[in-house]
């Protein structure tokens, strides 16, 4: 079988996830699920960052050891994973003792290149980032994406990484145009690489932060978060150890957000050219999500958190929010009103409508010869349409491709309006509806994997006899 590997950035485990972060997750099951169909071998990645030393405050502010503090936190990050319904194979704890032999050999190998020395690490830090901050960078001397903590000054003596030796090899990885997407992602990190590139710290005290992987043969330092974090791409293939499954899957697509473009596209690629890894294939650079036209924020107190939604209506709403409501590369507002409008227009009105009337009318008939008798108007409406949304999911264009899926349930629903087949019950018409139909389970599955599943099991054949009758209500009318 065809390899595919895609991996989602690991979220630290210091706050609960909340609508903002999903985004990401469901986006990169929607790939996975997508590639799965074309008949790929699939290793969908994601996992947590449980290093650090926001996650060492966080876990001593609760008097809590912070192994112990890591373990409760993952465990609920699991728990968000089955809610989403993610079709994940590999879960990274970067706390995973295979992890942490693969970040160790990683360094020795960086190292033995000459790209690892020690030097005086002095510096704007911000702890909510976990990264050092340029003046350039701040607004009123704060971290613009958390104008809430206080920046705090290092300077001790640390390990660092010799960025500037790559930034010539950089700029060759971007003339690639389809490296990072979108194209303005691109051209922002070209832009910031041109400019010069500063070598960083990767090691900190222990005495000063104890909670972190151990440098090799150096017991007083600790690797920095972001150092020992990116190396989970490639230890949850099992690199170094196991090369055939390495070899058969990396390089592969990363997912990534637009306050990552850095870490992602140069950072964690000097890396891997430092160890004499290839590259990674393709950084996709998604938006944010904004709440009622603010940053998400427990100060204002406007958070919402995946796992309501999904009481209230189901996984598979909140992923078709996500998917036909916000361009994977754009930013989004996100409100319970345009929530619950799309909703009741899109799912109750639209594709469950659709769903009911068709299998009302098949069931007043029962029992269809299963044939080729498809019509005309029908069969190539529905093969232009998958050939539209294959292109469109080829470049992540989840919009896009939704809006053809629902070309076709427009399509159905007129069909039905115009024939009123529930007068006649023409068994070639209700027929034809049956098998557009199947097409839309099919083709919503990456999107909707359980409403897929559904329809999919309303329809069967068997020795050439096919059966239709309703399973449920897919979408249930909401108060």
């Amino acid at each position: 079988m065809k390899k595919f590997y895609i991996t989602t950035t690991l979220p630290y485990v210091n706050a609960s996830l909340h609508i903002g972060h999903s985004l990401e997750f469901v986006f990169a099951d929607i790939i996975a699920r997508f590639k799965r169909q074309q008949g790929y071998d699939v290793i969908f990645n994601t996992g947590t960052d449980e290093h650090g030393l926001k996650i060492y405050r966080t876990a001593i502010s609760q008097n809590k050891n912070p192994q112990e503090y890591v373990d409760e936190q993952a465990e609920k990050f699991k728990k968000l994973i089955k809610d989403l319904n993610l079709s994940v194979t590999n879960f990274i704890r970067t706390t995973d003792q295979f992890h942490i032999e693969s970040a160790k050999y990683f360094w020795n190998l960086c190292k033995k290149n000459g790209d690892i020395y020690k030097g005086i690490y002095k510096a704007k830090y911000c702890v909510g980032c976990e990264m050092e901050k340029t003046d350039s960078e701040l607004e009123n001397n704060k971290c613009p994406l958390h104008p809430n903590l206080e920046l705090e000054i290092f300077e001790e003596e640390n390990y660092f990484f010799r960025f500037s030796k790559y930034q010539n090899n950089l700029l060759k990885l971007y003339e690639n145009q389809d490296f990072i997407l979108p194209l303005a992602r691109l051209n922002e990190i070209k832009n910031f690489v041109s400019g010069g590139l500063q070598d960083f710290s990767i090691s900190r005290l222990k005495s000063k932060m104890p909670w972190g992987i151990d440098v090799p043969d150096d017991n007083d330092h600790v690797m920095y978060v972001w150092f020992d974090a990116l190396i989970n791409y490639i230890s949850t293939l099992g690199w170094p150890n196991d090369l055939k499954k390495f070899n058969d899957f990396w390089p592969g697509i990363q997912i990534a957000g637009k306050d990552n473009l850095r870490q992602q596209s140069a950072i964690w690629q000097a890396m891997l050219l430092s160890a004499g890894l290839l590259p990674s294939q393709q950084i996709i650079i998604h938006g944010f999500i904004t709440i009622d036209g603010q940053k998400i924020s427990k100060t204002i107190g406007n958070v919402i958190y995946p796992e309501d939604i999904i009481k209230k209506y189901s996984n598979d709403a909140l992923r078709f929010w996500f998917a036909s409501e916000i361009g994977i590369f754009d930013d989004g507002d996100f409100s319970l009103e345009k929530f619950d409008e799309v909703y009741n227009a899109k799912l109750v009105n639209g594709l469950g409508n659709f769903y009911s009337r068709v299998l009302a009318l098949a069931e007043k008939i029962g029992d269809f010869n299963f044939n080729e008798n498809i019509f005309n108007d029908f069969r190539f409406k529905i093969d232009q349409a998958k050939q539209l949304i294959y292109q469109k999911m080829e470049n992540y264009l989840f919009k896009e491709a939704l809006s053809e899926i629902w070309s076709l349930i427009a399509f159905g629903d007129l069909f039905i309006d115009k024939t009123e087949p529930w007068k006649d019950f023409n068994k070639d018409n209700i027929y034809n509806l049956i098998v557009l139909l199947d097409n839309i389970g099919y083709l919503i599955y990456p999107f909707m994997p359980e409403t897929s599943e559904i329809i999919q099991k309303s329809i069967l054949i068997e020795n050439n006899i096919m059966k239709a009758k309703r399973q449920k209500i897919l979408f249930p009318k909401v108060k």
